[in-house]
């Protein structure tokens, strides 16, 4: 399922109250936050025990610098 969304002046984005409710996100619910490429995958943690292990193994900061206009031209603006 794709769903198109915009972001907001403080750079969120509003999930769906349909998909908040299939997968029981309520206020305060925590969740991953993944840069894939160029991509942004958010997910659920399965567990406490795995949430907490990878939350701990996680650094702080990106591990190399991304260029954001970079990419965002390679892909969307083409000669």
């Amino acid at each position: 399922m794709i769903i198109k969304r915009k972001v907001g002046p403080k750079g969120q984005v509003v999930i769906p109250k349909d998909v908040r409710d299939a997968l029981n996100i309520k206020p305060g619910s925590e969740v991953f936050i993944e840069i894939i490429e160029n991509e942004i995958r958010i997910s659920l943690p399965s567990n406490k025990k795995e949430f907490l292990k990878d939350f701990l193994e996680t650094p702080a900061k990106l591990t190399e610098k991304v260029d954001f206009k970079k990419l965002y031209y390679e892909q969307y603006i083409k000669d």
